[in-house]
């Protein structure tokens, strides 16, 4: 048994039994999901997980280091700042996220209306992008979105590409071109994504470009789509 294990154990043989072990603490997963796109440093970690203390984010992040599921790294100047960012085992936790959203949107007691970070929100996306056999030339969308939570926030910006076969969302701090550019807060894109409000409830997206491309996306992402009709058997 390796020293390093400081975590209370199931001491259970099921693989999935180890894997709560390992990312089973209250706010360890969601610590997680803040960091697929990209490393952050522990004041934007902070930030976007509105509701974690101080104490509960550096235990968090000491125990994911210590798992092997996170690193931290001293930038070069002159940025002069550590940041934290999944290991390449830590990575391959996106597959969890997106399953267990796949598996949650279903769910009667999920909240529609809760507010998301950006990066939360665009993880969301591509838990559930497929491709659109109405779009056979792949357009680009440009994504900038804001947290809605935040004053004075800066946007957040991601690039989406909408083809027949896949739907592909990353995040890119210098984009190239796009067919269109999306401005908006998350709260506002989420009720397009998720459908939590009546459209007629939020502001009007502001867009640049084709629209057309826009709409592509939001029907090749749109979580509703892809969330039954009945509610789940509790049987």
């Amino acid at each position: 048994m390796s020293s390093r294990r400081t975590y209370a154990s199931y001491n259970d043989g099921c693989a999935a039994a180890h894997a709560l072990d390992l990312i089973g603490d209250r706010w360890t997963l969601i610590v997680v999901r803040e960091l697929i796109l990209g490393p952050k440093r522990f004041a934007e970690l902070q930030r976007d997980l509105m509701g974690i203390s101080p104490a509960i984010l550096s235990q968090r992040l000491r125990d994911l280091e210590d798992r092997s599921i996170v690193v931290r790294r001293s930038l070069p100047a002159p940025a002069r700042v550590d940041v934290y960012e999944l290991t390449n085992w830590g990575k391959q936790l996106e597959a969890v996220n997106a399953a267990l959203s796949l598996w949650a949107v279903s769910s009667p007691e999920f909240p529609m209306d809760a507010d998301m970070s950006p990066d939360a929100l665009v993880l969301a996306m591509r838990a559930h992008a497929r491709g659109l056999d109405s779009q056979p030339s792949p357009v680009t969308v440009r994504l900038m979105l804001t947290d809605a939570r935040l004053e004075d926030a800066d946007p957040v910006t991601y690039t989406a590409t909408v083809g027949p076969h896949e739907t592909t969302i990353v995040k890119t701090p210098d984009p190239g071109p796009a067919d269109a550019i999306v401005s908006a807060t998350a709260t506002n894109w989420k009720a397009r994504i998720v459908g939590a409000f009546p459209l007629d409830q939020v502001s009007p997206l502001a867009i640049e470009g084709d629209a057309s491309a826009v709409d592509a996306l939001i029907e090749a992402t749109r979580l509703t789509a892809l969330a039954p009709t009945a509610k789940p058997n509790p049987a």
